[in-house]
């Protein structure tokens, strides 16, 4: 009854705000010529993402019964229906795990008050040079209390937060470097000291909202109508302007014309996906018919592992953070390139020794309770969901091809799973969808609309996104891998 009511208010109001403006879709009564003075406000961007057509995503109000009720839902918990959720709405399913777990980790009871949350979540984004979230959680920082001086840099934040800054910077490029110490130094801090409860409700923001910067790049979202970069203003007439398409993201400007598949044929992306489709039809056979021994495995995980540091984009360059993301973390030079391009050693993790089913869960779930289901489940959605699709293909057992996205990403992080053949990776994935990857995961302030387009020309766009939601699963599990290993050492 209370989202019926809010509802009922926010269609009466903007009735309200139709007619005083007199709007010529709406059928506002003022005079639809009358010049009024009004500066409105015009989205700079073509809808919630700038890789994805506007007309393909899903408008507010042409929503089915099941889209209705998650909307409402992220509505009546964020006060706003942002553009992650538009996009992120082609996998409802995963969108609903998505949001009520958010909202657990702001809102509900925990650890940490509800103003350190949000800064937390600036301190991740901003690793990142994510303004999109930096800014919505600066909004949400300062609604519920928080002190407007800790956003002018995080030398001005209790040092408790400062002190987390470390965590945040290793967790977020190079978290195979995180040892117990990192913990100890945390929770023996003196009058800064973090509980241990504290600091895994804190771990979890960190991995929550560096994987939700992966998302926002790697699905190209769009800034907000009410946030820098979101907005212009027309010349004070609204004869031709809509005030619902503030709402729903519609403007004059012209729609993206560029296709997904760039310049490349429609027949040469079609053979592409019938190559990938007769690659994965090959593997099922040497599956069944021979299996490597585990010295082999080992040695193609090394390989693979080896040769993912090597993998670049032909734009690769550096990306200077803005002064009013980077105020809120320190040390800017620190970042995944650099590991990389020295040729580091990542040491391997092996799954089989410490995993987030037998040892992770249980750890989260004890010092935050109920937290831990909520991450689970939103991991198996994101591994399992599928349409049983492959672009234009249909009853398609995708499993082979999720399985090499997922522990592709875990194999950069140096994770190994005993029981998988590292092999598969080369024949399932190609170079351009690679460099995508690892960009979306490692580097995504460096994620362009030409990476997006190069990888699966045929396939939808409801399919990338699909695969942005197994990168940002799979980069959130590995991150809390090796910090609640770390916490576990520290604890025994």
């Amino acid at each position: 009854m209370r989202l019926a009511t809010a509802a009922n208010e926010a269609y009466t109001a903007s009735l309200a705000v139709s007619e005083l403006l007199g709007c010529k879709q709406c059928g506002g009564s003022r005079g639809q010529d009358e010049e009024l003075g009004i500066r409105i406000p015009r989205p700079l961007g073509h809808g919630p993402s700038r890789f994805i057509p506007e007309k393909e995503i899903l408008q507010v109000g042409s929503e089915d019964a099941q889209m209705h009720t998650l909307f409402a839902d992220s509505f009546a918990a964020l006060g706003r229906l942002d553009n992650i959720t538009l996009v992120m709405v082609f996998h409802p399913q995963y969108l609903e795990s998505f949001l009520k777990t958010q909202h657990y980790l702001l809102q509900m009871d925990g650890p940490l008050p509800l103003h350190y949350r949000h800064y937390i979540g600036i301190m991740a984004a901003a690793r990142h040079q994510c303004s999109y979230l930096v800014n919505l959680h600066v909004n949400d920082f300062l609604h519920v209390g928080g002190d407007p001086k800790w956003l002018n840099g995080l030398e001005n934040a209790p040092q408790k937060l400062q002190n987390l800054g470390e965590l945040n910077k290793v967790l977020a490029h190079r978290p195979w470097l995180i040892t117990k110490e990192h913990i100890e130094g945390l929770l023996k801090a003196e009058e800064h000291s973090w509980s241990l409860a504290e600091l895994v409700h804190a771990v979890v923001l960190l991995t929550h909202y560096h994987s939700l910067a992966s998302f926002t790049f790697g699905c190209g979202i769009s800034p907000e109508i009410h946030c820098d970069g979101g907005h212009t203003f027309r010349p004070p007439s609204i004869s031709n302007y809509c005030i619902c398409d503030i709402t729903n993201g519609n403007h004059s400007v012209d729609e993206m014309q560029v296709n997904s598949a760039g310049n490349v044929s429609v027949s040469d992306s079609f053979f592409e996906v019938e190559a990938l489709m007769e690659k994965m039809k090959q593997l099922q056979e040497c599956r069944d018919e021979e299996e490597a021994s585990q010295e082999e495995m080992a040695s193609r995980f090394e390989i693979e592992k080896r040769e993912s540091m090597f993998v670049f984009s032909s734009d690769d360059e550096e990306v200077t953070p803005a002064r009013d993301v980077s105020r809120h973390f320190e040390d800017t030079s620190y970042g995944y390139k650099d590991f990389s391009r020295h040729g580091m050693h990542v040491p391997t993790f092996r799954v089989q020794d410490y995993c987030w089913e037998d040892h992770g869960y249980s750890l989260v779930n004890r010092l935050y309770p109920d937290v831990g289901q909520l991450i689970d489940e939103k991991f198996h959605i994101a591994y399992n969901l599928t349409y049983n699709t492959m672009a234009m293909h249909k009853d398609v057992d995708t499993s082979m091809l999720r399985r090499a996205i997922w522990n592709y990403i875990h194999c950069m992080f140096g994770i190994r799973y005993d029981d998988y053949d590292y092999g598969e990776i080369n024949q399932l994935l190609d170079r351009s969808f690679k460099v995508y990857i690892k960009t979306v995961v490692c580097t995504p302030e460096k994620v362009t609309k030409r990476m997006y387009d190069s990888f699966w020309r045929q396939f939808k766009h409801s399919e990338k996104v699909h695969v942005n939601l197994l990168l940002i699963e799979a980069r959130m599990q590995a991150e809390l891998l090796y910090a609640l290993r770390a916490i576990t050492r520290y604890m025994t």
